[in-house]
Parts: C-alpha cells; sequence; structure tokens
C-alpha cells in the first residue's frame, strides 16, 4: 500500500475541486424543556483540494470532521466563509434513507434511489452490492437476512450493507467517505479499502474521516488535522499523522498550524 500510495502523490495535482475560505459553521443543539445551546463546530478553516488527492480528515471526537465533510457535500450551511465545491459531492451514507421495519432487499433499493440511482441502475447493481456487504447466504434460503428487516440486524450487518450500497456510487467529482473503514470484520475492511482504491481512481477526489491513523496513512496522500473546529496541521498523510499521534501520547497543546 505504501508503494501505491507514493505513485499516487507523484501524479500532479489537477484543478482545484473544493474550496474552502475562512469557512466558519455553527449550529444549535437543544439541552432540555426550552434550553439550547450554540456549538461553533467548525472556525475559519481553508484549504484547496485538488483533482486527483485523497485527503485524510483526522482529529479527535468533535474535533469538526464530520462537520466539514457534511458542508462540502452540502447537507450543513456555512455561517460564514466561502465553500465551492466543483460538480456534485457523493457522501458514502444513506443512513438518513434507510428503514428498519423493511427488508434489507427493499433497503437496497431505496438506498440506490438515494444516492441518486434509477431504479434501472439499482437493479443493475443489486447482486453486485448484496455480494459486497456478504449478507447473501447461499443454500439457506430459509434464513435469509436480506428478506428480513433491518432492526433484526446486528450493528456490523447493517454497517456492511450501509456500505455496500454507498459503495455502489459512480461519476462524482468529489468523493466523502466518513468512518466506512470502521465497519464489518477484518476481511470486510480489506475489501472496503479496495473498494474505495477504485471509487478513488473514478472520482476527481476523495475525503476519508477515519480514526484509524493506519487507514489514513495507506488511502491517503495528504491529511488535514482538525482540533476543536480549526485546522491544526495541513500536509502530507505520514507527517500530520505523525504528528496527531504524538499530540495525543503527550497531550501537550500546539497551536494552530498550516
Amino acid at each position: 500500500m505504501a508503494d501505491e500510495r507514493t505513485t499516487h502523490a507523484a501524479k500532479a495535482p489537477g484543478d482545484p475541486t473544493v474550496i474552502a475560505d475562512r469557512v466558519h459553521i455553527a449550529y444549535t443543539v437543544p439541552t432540555g424543556p426550552g434550553g439550547s445551546r450554540r456549538v461553533h463546530a467548525v472556525k475559519g478553516v481553508s484549504f484547496v483540494a485538488r483533482r486527483g488527492e485523497a485527503i485524510g480528515l483526522i482529529g479527535s471526537n468533535g474535533s469538526g470532521k464530520s462537520t466539514l465533510l457534511k458542508a462540502i457535500a452540502g447537507l450543513q450551511t456555512t455561517e460564514s466563509g466561502t465553500l465551492y465545491t466543483r460538480g456534485r459531492p457523493a457522501l458514502l451514507g444513506v443512513d438518513a434513507a434507510l428503514m428498519n421495519d423493511l427488508s434489507g432487499e427493499r433497503n437496497v433499493v431505496l438506498g440506490g434511489l438515494a444516492l441518486g440511482m434509477s431504479r434501472r441502475e439499482v437493479a443493475s447493481r443489486y447482486d453486485e452490492i448484496v455480494d459486497f456487504s456478504g449478507l447473501r447466504r447461499p443454500g439457506r434460503e430459509d434464513d435469509d437476512p436480506l428478506s428480513r428487516p433491518m432492526r433484526t440486524y446486528s450493528s456490523g450487518m447493517g454497517a456492511r450493507l450501509r456500505f455496500a450500497i454507498s459503495a455502489a456510487t459512480r461519476g462524482h467529482d468529489v468523493l466523502l467517505i466518513d468512518e466506512a473503514l470502521a465497519t464489518g470484520d477484518a476481511d470486510f475492511r480489506r475489501r472496503s479499502r479496495r473498494r474505495i482504491d477504485e471509487l478513488r481512481a473514478a472520482a476527481g477526489t476523495v475525503f476519508l474521516v477515519a480514526h484509524s491513523a493506519t487507514a489514513i496513512r495507506q488511502t491517503c496522500d495528504r491529511a488535514l488535522w482538525l482540533e476543536a473546529g480549526t485546522l491544526r496541521l495541513d500536509g502530507p498523510a505520514d507527517e500530520v499523522v505523525a504528528a496527531y499521534e504524538e499530540s495525543t501520547r503527550t497531550e501537550t497543546p500546539t497551536g494552530p498550524r498550516t
């Protein structure tokens, strides 16, 4: 994987696909009956992403990674600053569209439609999605998880199906992946990485949010380190991950760097 990442990094980056200029994102969350609080999740973040890059987002829980990803996808509004995206970004994740009372089979169709596929496209990719999820049980039609409601699934089964549906997307300039590599067992994670490599080759730019430093190093050539909503470091994935890991070991505060 290291050699593959070096090959990606050696390619000259192309045209900008995402430009963030001093982006601030804030939202209000309820705290109880009649109460609420304001969360300033992203604070003045600026960067330029280019075609051909795979960019990891790393940082502690609550650092603003997923919020920034949603803003790039157009699912979260910015309070101030400018956020430009090329084409139609795709955020891998169809949780909001899936329904626990429906069968896995029907949720494959529902999730595919939510990702912008036509019914014909969903039908043509159905077997691919199901095989990738690992939920099909040949010879055990009497105990087929795909015919059961998703509420009967284990968390791992549900995660595998969600990622399998999401990964069937095609032809986007910007692809956004949030914690996909954390789902399933080791074999499924390996298949997920291979699928992400394929998606990266087809997309212009890939963003990956993952707690796993190994996943960031193996999949990305560049990384953004967010902490408490600010951008601490933007640079080669190995260097950024090493700085983040050193910070978590020493718990020594570091000032913003770009």
